[in-house]
C-alpha cells in the first residue's frame, strides 16, 4: 500500500480515536487543568501524531502506549473522586495566601510567587487594594480565589432587605428575522404578542436580527441596522409611576376633606396600595 494511503488511513482512523479518548476524559476548561491534565493531553496528542505519521511503525506498542495514557486518567479520576488522599496526591493541595488580612509570605515561597506576581494575581481579580482582602486561596488550577472584607463586599438586595423577583433563562423568540416558537412557548407568550410589541417598538420583524425575551417578560431586539437606535419601552415603570401617583393622590384626598370617614377611608386605602407597590416594586422596578 501507498505510503500517502497508509498516512491517511492512520488519521482518520485516529481522529476518530482522539475524539472518543476525549468524551470520556473529564471535562475541564483549559484555565481549570492542572499541570498533570495539561502533560496527559500533551502525551495522548503526540502518541496519536506519531502512529498517524507512521513513525511509530509498531501500531501494536503504539495502541499500548495510547490506551495507558488514556485509560489511566480516567481511572485516577474515579479513585480521585472515592480518595480525598488521592486527590491531593494528583492534583496538590490549595493554599491560603492571605488569612484575616495578612499576606502568608511562607505560603508565597511555597508556590514561588514573588510579590509583584501576586498583586498581579489580585489585579485580575480585580482587587487593586490590598487592605480590602480578608482572605485568598490559590486554587490548585493555580487560579486565585479573593474574599473581601465585610464592609468592602458590594451591597446587595438582601444587605438592603429588599426583595427582588427570580430570573430564568432568557428564550430567544427570534433569530435572523425568523420567529422561533420554542422560544415563545417556553416564555408562555404567541406570536400576537410578539407582534404587538414589535409594533410598539416600531420595527419590523424581517429587521430583527436576535430577539430575545427575559424573566420579567421584556423584549430585547437587536436590529441587523446598528445606526437605528431601537426605543426602550418603559410600560412596567409607567405602571408603576402611576400606582405611585394614584396613592400620593388619595393621601392629598385624605389631607383635603373634612369628613371623618372619608378621611379614614382614603388613608386606609392609601396604606393597602402603599403596601401593594412594596410587593411590586422587585417586578416593576429591576
Amino acid at each position: 500500500m501507498d505510503t500517502w494511503l497508509i498516512l491517511l488511513f492512520n488519521s482518520i482512523i485516529f481522529f476518530f480515536v482522539a475524539l472518543v479518548i476525549t468524551r470520556f476524559m473529564k471535562k475541564k476548561t483549559l484555565s481549570a487543568a492542572t499541570p498533570f491534565d495539561f502533560i496527559s493531553y500533551a502525551v495522548i496528542a503526540i502518541i496519536i501524531t506519531l502512529i498517524s505519521l507512521n513513525i511509530i511503525t509498531n501500531i501494536y506498542f503504539g495502541l499500548l502506549s495510547l490506551a495507558v495514557w488514556a485509560v489511566m486518567p480516567i481511572v485516577l479520576d474515579y479513585a480521585s473522586m472515592k480518595s480525598k488522599w488521592i486527590y491531593n496526591t494528583i492534583n496538590g493541595k490549595e493554599r491560603v495566601l492571605i488569612k484575616d488580612g495578612k499576606v502568608m509570605e511562607d505560603n508565597l515561597s511555597k508556590e514561588r510567587l514573588t510579590g509583584q506576581e501576586f498583586l498581579q494575581l489580585l489585579r485580575s481579580k480585580k482587587v487593586f487594594n490590598l487592605a480590602n482582602v480578608e482572605f485568598a486561596v490559590m486554587e490548585t488550577t493555580g487560579d486565585i480565589n479573593v474574599s473581601l472584607k465585610a464592609d468592602k463586599n458590594p451591597v446587595t438586595s438582601y444587605d438592603l432587605g429588599k426583595k427582588v423577583a427570580r430570573k430564568t433563562e432568557p428564550q430567544t423568540v427570534i433569530l435572523d428575522g425568523n420567529i422561533l416558537n420554542e422560544g415563545l412557548t417556553n416564555s408562555g407568550l404567541n406570536k400576537g404578542w410578539l407582534t404587538s410589541e414589535l409594533e410598539n417598538k416600531g420595527v419590523a420583524l424581517e429587521n430583527v436580527f436576535i430577539g430575545q425575551v427575559d424573566s420579567s417578560g421584556d423584549l430585547y431586539v437587536d436590529l441587523f441596522d446598528d445606526l437605528i437606535e431601537v426605543p426602550k419601552t418603559q410600560i412596567k415603570e409607567m405602571l408603576y409611576a402611576s400606582l405611585e401617583k394614584t396613592q400620593a393622590d388619595l393621601m392629598t384626598f385624605s389631607l383635603d376633606t373634612n369628613n371623618k370617614v372619608a378621611k379614614a377611608m382614603y388613608l386606609n386605602d392609601a396604606e393597602k396600595l402603599k403596601k401593594v407597590l412594596e410587593k411590586l416594586e422587585p417586578y416593576l422596578l429591576r
